[in-house]
């Protein structure tokens, strides 16, 4: 799962963007309103964290600006603990959520994880295909019942499609949702971790689709 963070204090910025990298998740960053608009128009995010108050372009604008061109993923605002003109603005402006600065770092995660798995369709922070269960808020992958350890690009991938259960997934969108902008993408690797995250969980778990991608938890065609 991948994430943007918008956030012009740097060590803010820094300290959101370890966080989430530490729960699983791809997170690229942007320390004003002009970089972080582009990279929301042209990326494709799960997620975004977004500060109100940033330079160049004002949060708002920003999120506005998104809407206006269609972009539908959801949007977290970090807005001041005074201003609930703020956080009036920001929903109307198409927010999904607020948290109000100063916060604790385990809400804004949580607030994440309720946007993520809430725009996947999902109600629970726990995943189930199968025998594989995903907790969200440990991060933690059990295989009946028993724990199974994975790398931190394993993890992304096993989560997106457990996210995506039943629908098939093309390998480029994998690789657009499992690493950060400035990664050296290379789709062919996805094959590697999905052959890794077969020998973990299970060879009939993942499917391919021949010519189209992957699919887990489908019943099998034909």
């Amino acid at each position: 799962m991948r994430l943007l963070v918008v956030e012009d204090d740097a060590d803010l910025n820094r300290q959101l963007t370890t966080a989430l990298q530490e729960a699983g998740y791809a997170v690229d960053t942007a320390l004003d309103g002009e970089e972080g608009h582009f990279l929301g128009d042209t990326e494709p995010y799960d997620a975004v964290v977004l500060d109100i108050g940033l330079p160049k372009m004002d949060g708002l604008s920003v999120l506005e600006s998104w809407r206006r061109e269609g972009r539908s993923m959801p949007v977290l605002i970090l807005t001041a603990r005074d201003r609930w003109s703020d956080k009036v603005a920001g929903i109307d402006a198409g927010a999904d959520d607020y948290v109000a600065k100063p916060f604790h770092m385990e809400e804004v995660l949580a607030r994440v994880r309720a946007l993520v798995r809430r725009a996947a369709g999902h109600a629970s922070n726990e995943l189930t295909c199968g025998p594989v269960r995903l907790d969200l808020r440990a991060g933690r992958v059990t295989l009946d019942g028993h724990p199974v350890k994975l790398t931190s690009h394993e993890y992304r991938l096993l989560s997106y499609l457990l996210h995506h259960q039943g629908k098939v997934i093309s390998r480029t969108e994998l690789t657009e949702h499992l690493y950060e902008q400035d990664f050296d993408r290379d789709s062919n690797t996805v094959e590697v971790f999905v052959g890794r995250l077969r020998k973990k969980i299970g060879p009939d778990m993942i499917e391919t689709i021949r010519g189209l991608g992957y699919r887990l938890g489908a019943e099998r065609d034909g």
